[in-house]
C-alpha cells in the first residue's frame, strides 16, 4: 500500500504505510502532518514506512518527528554500514538485508534504516530485499507485542532480517556444492 500525502510546504511524500498504534491495535488513519502530536494525544506511537525517499520527500518526516540531521543524511543515502547510533532519546539503526535470486543465482542486498524514539518508529527501506510488509502484518496480529512499543517493532524487524539470511546461506551452500 502506497500513500501520497500533500503537506503544507507543497511537498509530497511517498509513504508505503503509516499508522498510529494504541493499546496494541492499529488506530484510525492519520495524515503525516500532525501525526506525532496525534499519537502522543492518544497515548500511542506511530510507525511510518518509507521506500527510497529523496531529500525533499524526507524533509516533512524529519520535521514531524524531529529526526537528527546527520542520521537523516545517512537514511537518504543507501550503502551505509550496519550501525546503531544514539541521538538524544532516539536511536538510529542501519540493517543489511539479503535475498537469494534463483533466476540469476545471485544475492541481492538491501538496507533498512530505522529511527526509533519513545513514541515513534520511522523505517526507510532501500532495495527490494528489504520488504517489511510481512513484518507489519505479523506484528499487527500480536497486540501484546505491539503494546511494548516501537522497540518491539525494531526487534521484530531485526529478527526478520537475520532470519532471512538462512535461506540465502543455504542456497549459496547448494551453489558451492554444485560447483
Amino acid at each position: 500500500m502506497t500513500a501520497t500525502f500533500p503537506l503544507k510546504y507543497n511537498v509530497t511524500v511517498m509513504i508505503i504505510d503509516s499508522a498510529i498504534y494504541v493499546d496494541g491495535l492499529r488506530s484510525t488513519p492519520c495524515p503525516l502532518e500532525g501525526m506525532y502530536n496525534s499519537c502522543r494525544d492518544q497515548d500511542g506511537f506511530a510507525w511510518v514506512g518509507l521506500y527510497e525517499p529523496n531529500e525533499e520527500e524526507f524533509e516533512s518526516v524529519t520535521g514531524e518527528f524531529d529526526l537528527h540531521k546527520l542520521a537523516v543524511e545517512d537514511a537518504i543515502k543507501a550503502h551505509q554500514r550496519p550501525k546503531v547510533e544514539r541521538y538524544g532519546d532516539s536511536v538510529f539503526v542501519v540493517l543489511k538485508s539479503a535475498r537469494y535470486l534463483d533466476s540469476s543465482r545471485t544475492v541481492e542486498f538491501g538496507e533498512i534504516h530505522a529511527f526509533v524514539g519513545p513514541d515513534f518508529i520511522v523505517t526507510v527501506r532501500h532495495g527490494e530485499a528489504s520488504s517489511l510488509h510481512g513484518v507489519r502484518k505479523a506484528i499487527e496480529s500480536e497486540p501484546d507485542l505491539l503494546r511494548r512499543g516501537p522497540e518491539a517493532i525494531l526487534y521484530t524487524i531485526m529478527d526478520h532480517v537475520v532470519d532471512d539470511y538462512t535461506p540465502v546461506i543455504n542456497r549459496l551452500e547448494n551453489d558451492i556444492d554444485d560447483i
